[in-house]
């Protein structure tokens, strides 16, 4: 299948062979020792809260917690949803990288939550930061790697790893396409089981989805767009979603590739848990002569070289 060899291609030019110079016989038998946890397992460390009508890091009804090496969203002590999106920003932002994490949906969906929301969640890519969030900001403006679960066998297929877009567009073949949500090819993940995600990025040329070790959707130059559902939707203005104060920043720059920015998990009324995050660089020093270099970065960044 072209898709998976692409994938193969792309693991072996990079991880392996992507420089001139002969592969470092440690990295090559030792990819452990690439991956970097973005997530402990012990606390949340390295993680900023923002959720919708609440101050920075204020951890609203607990709603992020860890158990068990997990990262659990959480809604024990909700009465009602009341519109608390919320995200977890890991606290560097990235560009061009490896991404993986398991995820899954456990239970039932929190009381006042929208239909659309059963079972549904994501990872946000290339976001804005926390910080820059406005106070009622629903979603930042980001790449939304969407996690959906299947609503039962009997309830038809229920795509996962696909594309939304807060804020954003992407370019599919030679054109941007506006949709908000784009499905991918995944099959469909019913109940409460586990289930592997990857997202490999190349800044902002391409970004390819992953679910189960199977390539599922493939898009180029994610970008800020023209409004924030979509501009295909009437009425779905930026205030809509609680940002204001910023709106018109965001307008302005209608059409920016996003090169970079922060990962962020979704709290979006339904529970979910997150475990094994971690990625791989694949910006650095790419002078052979600093102590620093690797072989397998595709992205050069000099100010990190160490000689």
């Amino acid at each position: 299948m072209m898709i998976k060899f692409q994938y193969v291609l792309f693991v072996l030019s990079y991880l392996f062979i992507h420089s001139s110079c002969c592969p470092n016989k440690d990295e090559s038998s030792n990819l452990t020792k690439l991956w970097i946890d973005l997530f402990n397992g012990e606390d949340l460390s390295n993680w900023t809260i923002k959720i919708a009508g609440h101050d920075l890091n204020e951890n609203y009804k607990n709603t992020f917690v860890v158990e068990d090496q997990m990262i659990r969203v959480k809604y024990d002590e909700y009465d009602e949803f009341d519109e608390a999106f919320g995200h977890m920003y890991h606290n560097t932002p990235f560009s061009h990288y490896r991404l993986e994490f398991d995820y899954r949906f456990v239970g039932e969906q929190t009381k006042g939550g929208a239909v659309w929301n059963v079972r549904n969640s994501g990872v946000m890519l290339h976001s804005q930061s926390a910080e820059s969030n406005d106070y009622n900001q629903g979603f930042p403006v980001s790449i939304e790697m969407q996690l959906l679960g299947g609503l039962g066998i009997d309830k038809g297929t229920r795509t996962t790893g696909n594309v939304c877009t807060p804020g954003t567009a992407v370019v599919m073949g030679d054109t941007i396409n506006y949709t908000h949500c784009i499905n991918s090819t995944s099959k469909t993940y019913h109940g409460d089981q586990w289930v592997h995600a990857e997202a490999i990025v190349h800044g902002g040329d391409e970004m390819i989805f992953l679910i189960q070790g199977d390539t599922v959707l493939q898009f180029q130059k994610p970008q800020v767009g023209g409004g924030f559902i979509s501009q295909l939707v009437e009425g779905q203005d930026w205030d809509h979603f609680g940002i204001s104060d910023s709106k018109n920043k965001w307008i302005n720059r209608e059409g920016q590739v996003l090169n970079e920015g922060y990962i962020s998990i979704q709290a979006e009324s339904h529970p979910i848990d997150f475990k094994n995050i971690r990625l791989i660089d694949l910006c650095g020093c790419m002078d052979p002569n600093a102590k620093n270099y690797k072989n397998y970065f595709i992205k050069s960044d000099s100010s990190k070289c160490i000689y």
